[in-house]
């Protein structure tokens, strides 16, 4: 159906927008023609999105009623696509208070309908047993639907996109692994969905009927082990046929250890997700289709959905990823101001090289930095620290690049996250690394009072207690040879791709 004959469009606010679904969602709505408002805590993250410029952002948190009514004035659905997954013990109640407020709020500002992604729940397996995850996104579900406004509860298993945190885990345990020991749960039945049929279901889900306030499960054409998904998954990416030992005594909490050594994912979402598939999540009906019609050759299968999403990795184009998000518990403080700062020590670690370069070509260098490109100075101290930061619950320094050549405000870059973004001048990243305290790391391209171009880069520690201040100075010995390093293998990478005429940047070097 095309928007026109949907009719007029409608407005919506959508929670989340910085996340998996949220942000590929934003589009999806403006192309049936409606419109979008975010509401996120971190506006300037949402900049750099190739539809921020059609869509309105407003800041806010989901637990804030006077931030969220602001943001429900006016509209006439609401997405909830938040929760606190990982960020600790509490998360249960920062779920329950969000949800509270956000269908309080809606219903205050005469919301037609709420639409919420969850979890799909086991058949006959009492509340209490399910994992705290599951639970959690159960009673928010519940919470919605009684607030006294029209809900749609979507609620879905493993969902299978370019990106997502429960396809990355299955790829990397896939194709890392030629031989696996494996938890008792991968005999576990799971009706895996493609992402684009989320996102049809969600968009369809602001016109439904004002009389439809109910959870529906949404799932793809094929239940699955998940067993049977790495076989699958294998076989569609050219891989030889893995051989898989399951063991019964891979606890979930062992599990999501051996998930976080093995794939991107830290331990504190992989735990989670494992938590999930200790019981059978297949849908027990498909009654979604009466308001959100299935068009030809959807739902897609899983096999589709892999070739799609795996199309999408190689050709760049992953859009959206899991650790789009920030990292739970992970700082979120600017950059003080400099150098008015007052809020106690803050150590700095400056370099500066003159490049046989443009400017432009040094761009390309510092812009590519991270993921498979390095980090250009001794690869394995930087690999040593992000090991040590996985084995503390840390991202370690494997989540990589959504895109091996562009970065854009708030992408994650291995264990750093881009704070700012002046394109041909200045990369900043804030550390969300296990740390005694906050940092950061800046790269400069400019243009010296002699004309020549100038790399200039500066590191910054602002150190929490007695174990930050001891931290640096126990670090700063090596600093001539990470940074230092860093800072002459960016100007070499530059001169050496501005002679060659390659347009990408080199791997890393030892210095």
């Amino acid at each position: 159906m095309s928007a026109e004959e949907a009719g007029p469009g409608l407005n919506c606010l959508v929670t989340g927008a910085t996340g998996y679904i949220g942000g590929r969602l934003v589009p999806e709505l403006l192309a049936a023609g409606h419109r979008v408002r975010c509401l996120a805590r971190s506006p300037a993250k949402l900049r750099d999105y190739p539809w921020a410029g059609d869509a309105e952002v407003v800041r806010g948190d989901v637990t804030d009623p006077g931030s969220v009514g602001e943001a429900m004035r006016g509209m006439d659905v609401a997405y909830y696509l938040v929760h606190a997954l990982g960020t600790g013990k509490g998360f249960e109640d920062t779920d329950r208070r969000a949800a509270r407020v956000f269908g309080e709020q809606a219903r205050a500002a005469g919301v037609r309908r709420i639409v919420y992604l969850g979890g799909l729940t086991p058949d006959g397996v009492p509340e209490d047993e399910l994992s705290p995850h599951l639970r959690s996104r159960t009673e928010v579900g519940r919470i919605l639907l009684d607030s006294g406004v029209p809900t749609t509860v979507l609620r879905a298993a493993v969902i299978i996109g370019s990106g997502s945190a429960s396809f990355e885990m299955l790829r990397y345990l896939t194709e890392r692994l030629p031989v696996m020991v494996t938890p008792s749960w991968v005999h576990t039945r799971i009706q895996p969905i493609g992402v684009r049929d989320v996102l049809r279901t969600l968009v369809g889900s602001a016109r439904m009927p004002a009389d439809v306030n109910r959870a529906f499960d949404i799932g793809g054409p094929e239940v699955l082990t998940y067993l049977d998904m790495m076989r699958r998954y294998a076989s569609i990416a050219g891989l030889p046929r893995r051989l898989i030992v399951p063991v019964p005594v891979l606890t979930p909490r062992l599990s999501s250890h051996w998930v976080g050594l093995v794939t991107p994912v830290p331990r504190s979402i992989a735990r989670p997700l494992t938590e999930s598939l200790r019981h059978e999540v297949v849908c027990h009906e498909h009654d979604i289709t009466r308001y959100v019609p299935d068009p030809p050759g959807r739902p897609i299968g899983f096999d589709d959905a892999v070739r799609l999403a795996l199309q999408r990795v190689r050709d760049a184009q992953v859009t959206t990823r899991w650790s789009s998000a920030s990292v739970p518990g992970a700082p979120s403080d600017p950059l003080p101001t400099d150098p008015d700062w007052a809020g106690g020590s803050l150590y700095t670690d400056r370099r500066e090289l003159t490049v046989d370069t443009s400017p432009a070509a040094l761009w390309r260098v510092i812009e590519g930095i991270g993921g498979d490109n390095g980090w250009y100075s001794f690869p394995l101290a930087w690999a040593v620290r992000g090991w040590l930061d996985r084995l503390v619950g840390g991202v370690g320094l494997r989540r990589g690049r959504r895109d091996a050549a562009r970065l854009r405000v708030g992408d994650s870059l291995d264990f750093w996250r881009v704070e700012e973004i002046e394109p041909g001048h200045l990369l900043r990243l804030r550390a969300e690394m296990r740390l005694p305290g906050l940092a950061w790391l800046e790269m400069y391209a400019e243009v010296g009072d002699d004309g020549r171009t100038r790399y200039r880069q500066r590191a910054l520690f602002h150190p929490r207690g007695f174990l930050g201040h001891a931290y640096w100075w126990s670090v700063s010995p090596f600093h001539a040879v990470v940074f230092g390093g860093m800072a002459r293998n960016i100007a070499k990478a530059a001169a050496r791709d501005a002679t060659a005429g390659a347009p990408e940047p080199a791997p890393s070097h030892a210095p």
